[in-house]
């Protein structure tokens, strides 16, 4: 059996992709391989993970200038010729589109030679190359019940995570306190420039809290010059660039600051923690802001839109949520009904059953 694996761009196209890579090959014995593009954290990840991954020529049309949008419509049927041209020679039996930039392309390929598709949409709302496909692929598998209107045989299945998410323990009051901040892996200036402005107060405020602040690597220097300028009792704010084992970081939170991006959100789900989410604003129709009221709706987190904050706001909120222990409890429990432990296996059967037509 063979599958092709198509999309990408960022960690939250691709990450989830090699979850449901790995799944196929290691449990069911598939042959995958991925499509994607050059500019993409696919060409570096992927490859780590051991797949063969084919590189087509497709740009970006959202939030981009007149003249790359035209670049980007005249190379698109280039994009799917040469996917057909793929299909042809690797002749899978069910292609999968994770979202990005290599999708699109793939999946209508897919669709005109009449090859099984599954749509996989870890976002509250579609970006744009799953909307164009939804209603011409075989099934789709979303994170949100909310997203299924947008495709045919929509399964809520929920995005992959790493088991070490859900093993994590509800957080019971103790001594003291943590808060972990952090903007994915690039950092998230907006915090990089706000925390330490209001961490004096905060750490008065808060005698038995600690904070572990992840700036990404471009801000790691700037952001401590940042926290030393200002002065204080830092020695319980922990700041660095890089994080590594952070479902270890999620164990030990009480409350999280962070974006709102599906991978994201699929572990804040998976470890049961409340959260304070300020959604990237630049983020492809503004999907982070609707995965955000999502999780405000069920009682799992609170959330302030970026141009919104600022240090008092910050100061008031995290003051009041790291102070109610009761609230953060029911907002923890709340994000766990969210979770989708068994989001691997309902994938992998969608894509058998698939295979089988």
């Amino acid at each position: 059996m063979r599958v092709l694996i198509a999309g990408g761009g960022t960690g939250g196209h691709v990450i989830p992709a090699l979850a449901i890579a790995r799944e196929l090959r290691d449990k069911a014995g598939v042959e995958v391989r991925f499509v994607g593009t050059a500019r993409g954290l696919e060409t570096r990840l992927v490859p780590e993970a051991g797949f063969a991954l084919e590189l087509i020529k497709v740009g970006q049309l959202k939030n981009v200038s007149v003249m790359t949008r035209v670049r980007t419509l005249a190379d698109l049927p280039l994009g799917v010729v040469r996917c057909m041209g793929l299909l042809r020679s690797f002749r899978p039996d069910v292609v999968i589109g994770v979202g990005g930039y290599a999708s699109g392309p793939a999946m209508m390929a897919a669709v005109l030679l009449r090859v099984p598709t599954l749509a996989f949409e870890p976002n509250a709302v579609p970006g744009l190359a799953n909307r164009i496909v939804g209603k011409m692929v075989s099934a789709a598998a979303v994170n949100f019940a909310e997203t299924q209107r947008y495709f045919r045989n929509a399964n809520v299945t929920g995005t992959p995570v790493r088991p070490e998410f859900f093993a994590i323990a509800p957080k019971q009051p103790g001594e003291r306190k943590r808060l972990l901040v952090f903007g994915a892996s690039q950092g998230a200036r907006i915090f990089n420039e706000l925390l330490p402005t209001i961490m004096e107060r905060l750490l008065t405020a808060l005698p038995d809290l600690d904070v572990v602040h992840q700036t990404g690597a471009r801000h790691g220097e700037a952001t401590a010059q940042a926290y030393a300028r200002v002065g204080g009792p830092f020695d319980r704010a922990l700041v660095t660039p890089y994080l590594d084992d952070m479902a270890a970081q999620f164990a030990a939170a009480d409350l999280i600051v962070c974006r709102s991006g599906a991978s994201t959100m699929a572990e804040l789900a998976a470890a049961g923690r409340a959260s304070l989410l300020v959604p990237f604003p630049q983020a492809a129709d503004d999907h982070q802001r609707k995965n955000a009221e999502v999780f405000v709706a069920a009682g799992a987190a609170e959330m302030i839109i970026e141009s919104q904050l600022d240090e008092e706001r910050l100061l008031k909120t995290l003051t009041a949520l790291l102070g109610d222990d009761v609230r953060r409890q029911a907002m923890g429990a709340a994000a766990r009904t969210l979770a989708h432990p068994d989001a691997l296996d309902e994938i992998q059967a969608i894509v058998m059953k698939l295979a089988q037509r």
